[in-house]
């Protein structure tokens, strides 16, 4: 479930959408979300179990008044409604892809799925269906890897193919060749994400609910880990969808970068 914190549609279908339409030199996330956790467990969750804090405003509540929590607040409050919308869009359009569903429909269906677990079963029904989620999202994703690159001419034909296509920006390491003027851009989103991706209620969560410091720190380094795991199988179905030849396979092409994933 910690692991969970990041690891759900946005995220995958991020990575997928990031990798066909921009080239895996702006796809981020996956190593950038895993630092977060990897810094927030070795970093911070040791000293918020130690203080017992209940949620992540309660050290800056301590620090600074309740006055400033309450204006804190509202940014972190703002960042878990987008979250929460991002993982909504990317769990409607898969679960509209599959079942033949309208977007909107798909959406509010998730939707009302999700909060009746969590009402009905709070943290306990979240940890357990997080466990179920990540393992047959893991599964199906190295199950589907073989299929798609096969469909792209193999590996060495589809990423050659990649290549050719993005040229330097088909690298994960930034150069100004593949970045251009958006060369310090790429800089700032990197430490967006690898800090900013630390003050998240909803890993202090995860963290205050472990079983002791040791478990809570050892957790979040383990979840830094998966995350990158969970993004590789999901970066070569974006390399795949986007060299694929649709035309040849008689199917439809994504209608758009975000729809890569679940089309493949």
């Amino acid at each position: 479930t910690m692991s969970a914190t990041w690891v759900g549609g946005g995220y995958i279908n991020g990575t997928a959408e990031y990798a066909a339409s921009s080239g895996l030199v702006w796809v981020q996330a996956p190593w950038g979300y895993a630092l977060s956790l990897i810094i927030g467990g070795l970093f911070f969750a040791r000293r918020m179990r130690r203080y017992q804090f209940q949620t992540m405003l309660d050290p800056l509540e301590q620090r600074f008044g309740k006055r400033m929590a309450a204006l804190l607040f509202l940014p972190a409050l703002t960042g878990e409604i987008f979250w929460t919308a991002a993982i909504l869009t990317a769990l409607g359009t898969t679960f509209g892809t599959i079942v033949g569903l309208d977007t909107t429909t798909s959406i509010v269906l998730s939707a009302a799925i999700t909060i009746a677990y969590t009402a009905l079963g709070g943290l306990w029904s979240v940890a357990l269906t997080d466990f179920v989620q990540l393992f047959l999202l893991l599964g199906g994703l190295f199950m589907v890897v073989p299929f798609a690159l096969a469909q792209a001419g193999g590996w060495e034909s589809a990423w050659q193919s990649y290549q050719s296509l993005y040229g330097p920006a088909a690298s994960l390491l930034p150069s100004r060749e593949a970045l251009g003027s958006y060369y310090w851009n790429w800089w700032d989103y990197a430490l967006l994400l690898t800090f900013g991706g630390i003050a998240w209620q909803v890993y202090f969560q995860r963290v205050l609910a472990s079983k002791d410091e040791k478990t809570a720190v050892r957790l979040s380094v383990m979840a830094g880990v998966i995350c990158l795991i969970a993004a590789i199988p999901a970066a070569l179905i974006g390399i795949a969808g986007t060299v694929a030849d649709w035309g040849a396979l008689q199917a439809e092409a994504p209608p758009d970068a975000a729809s890569t994933l679940p089309w493949v």
